[in-house]
């Protein structure tokens, strides 16, 4: 379909928890949009708010592997948590040290209804856990510490786009 437009810290679609995908909802156009904008480069995830929509639903694009998952429910982290350089398309132009479990593993299904398994360790496992807080309203800087949100906060109220 398209490469759609990622929308920006601020938008309230951001921070609302996305509504699940019905067996009946016809979700082609919206996963071909997923699929599409995650296939710019420099992209590890795209979840369905970041496009305005606010559905259960995100695509990846990590080691060359490029796929989406509806209705992911993130089942599994493990190891101990470690402080990684994360950033997000909806804030762009920021980078900031926050705590990620080194491996996530998610479930849910594809467009016609089969169970998917999702699961890895580094930019996987980010991904995974960055792209389903995202569909339940929370972006990456809710999860930084105290001081760190605090001076991300600063930064970013002086960004241009904000």
């Amino acid at each position: 379909m398209t490469e759609r437009q990622i929308r920006i810290f601020g938008d309230p679609v951001l921070k609302t928890v996305s509504d699940p995908i019905r067996p009946s909802d016809d979700v082609t156009g919206l996963v071909e949009d997923l699929l599409d904008t995650v296939k710019v480069p420099g992209r590890a995830g795209v979840a369905a708010p970041q496009i305005g929509v606010n559905q259960r639903a995100f695509s990846y694009n990590v080691d060359g592997k490029i796929g989406y998952i509806l209705n992911p429910v993130l089942v599994e982290v493990s190891g101990e948590p470690e402080l990684v350089d994360e950033g997000c398309l909806s804030i762009p132009g920021f980078y900031f040290e926050r705590l990620r479990y080194p491996f996530a593993r998610v479930t849910g299904t594809d467009i016609h209804g089969t169970p998917i398994e999702l699961s890895g360790t580094g930019v996987m496992a980010q991904a995974l856990q960055h792209e389903t807080d995202h569909l339940n309203g929370k972006l990456y800087i809710d999860g930084l510490e105290k001081d760190v949100r605090r001076e991300a906060m600063s930064q970013i109220r002086q960004a241009p786009w904000f």
